[in-house]
C-alpha cells in the first residue's frame, strides 16, 4: 500500500475523525501524481484528459505509474506533477479530481468545492519576521501529532536543506517560542519550506498552534546549542536524475493548464 492508500484507509475507518481526513489531504498535496493528458505536453503547458464521471468533469491522477497504466491499458500521454501543483491548477475551474479510480483502495473523486478549499488552504503563507536567538532548550509544548507530522513532511523535502532541529528558544526580546531551524538551506527554498511547515500545522488540526521557522548556516554558533538540545531531523539527499525536468517541477515556472 502507498502512503495515500494508508491515509485513505485511516480516513474511511472513522468518518468523524477530522484529523485523519486532513492527513489524507496533506498526503495528496505532498505526493507525486501522474495526470492523464489529452496530448503530450510541450513543456510549457498541459491539457488534462477530462472524463465525464457521475455528471462531473473529472481530471484523473494516480499515485503510481503502474496504476495509471492499469487504468489506461494502453500507452497514453501523462505528466508527473506534485499534488500541490495539480490542486492549484484546477481550482476554480469546476473540475473534480479523480484519484486512483478503479485501480487502488484509495479510489475517490474529490469535488470542486474540496479542491477550492485545499487550494485556499495551501495558499495561506506564513508571516515573515526577524529575531535573534538568546537561549535554546529541548522542544516542549508541541503535541506528539505535530512532531510526527513534521517527521513525515520532512521526509518529502529531499535536497531542501542538510538537517533541521526542533527546539524551544528564547529570543532577544524575551519571547519564548517553539521553532524548527533548517541548516544550510538550498538557495531559493526558504519560502517553500516555510509554507510546507505552515501546512503541517494546518493539516494536523492545530488551529491555535504556532511554530516558527528559521534558517541558519552551519557556521552559526547557535548550531552547537541546537545539536545539544534540539531534536534533529536528517533531510533526505536529492537524487539527481539525468533527464529533463517535468512540467510543473519548478514552482517558479508552473505549467499552464489549457
Amino acid at each position: 500500500m502507498t502512503p495515500i492508500d494508508i491515509a485513505f484507509s485511516d480516513m474511511n475507518a472513522d468518518e468523524t475523525n477530522d484529523i485523519a481526513r486532513l492527513r489524507f489531504y496533506e498526503r495528496l498535496i505532498d505526493c507525486e501524481l501522474f495526470m492523464l493528458l489529452e496530448a503530450e505536453s510541450d513543456g510549457q503547458s498541459i491539457r488534462p484528459d477530462i472524463f465525464d464521471v457521475e455528471k462531473q468533469q473529472v481530471a484523473l491522477v494516480f499515485d503510481k505509474e503502474d496504476r495509471l497504466a492499469d487504468f489506461a491499458n494502453s500507452i497514453v500521454p501523462f505528466a508527473s506533477l506534485s499534488g500541490r501543483s495539480i490542486i492549484t491548477m484546477i481550482a476554480g475551474k469546476d473540475i473534480s479530481l479523480g484519484l486512483n479510480l478503479a485501480v487502488a483502495p484509495s479510489s475517490i473523486i474529490l469535488p470542486p468545492d474540496v479542491i477550492s478549499w485545499m487550494a485556499e488552504t495551501i495558499s495561506n503563507g506564513p508571516i515573515m519576521a526577524e529575531a535573534k536567538i538568546k537561549e535554546v532548550f529541548p522542544p516542549s509544548g508541541l503535541p506528539e501529532i505535530v512532531v510526527s507530522a513534521l517527521d513525515t513532511k520532512l521526509a518529502t523535502m529531499a535536497g531542501y536543506a542538510d538537517i533541521a532541529y526542533l527546539a524551544e528558544v528564547v529570543y532577544d526580546n524575551d519571547i519564548t517560542s517553539s521553532v524548527i531551524i533548517f541548516i544550510n538551506t538550498k538557495a531559493d527554498a526558504e519560502v517553500a519550506i516555510a509554507n510546507a511547515i505552515s501546512e503541517t500545522l494546518i493539516f494536523s488540526g492545530i488551529e491555535a498552534g504556532s511554530l516558527d521557522v528559521m534558517f541558519l548556516n552551519s557556521e552559526n554558533p547557535i548550531c552547537a546549542k541546537l545539536a545539544k538540545f534540539g531534536l534533529r531531523f536528517d533531510l533526505p539527499k536529492l537524487i539527481k536524475k539525468g533527464q529533463p525536468a517535468a512540467p510543473g517541477s519548478d514552482p517558479k515556472n508552473p505549467p499552464i493548464l489549457i
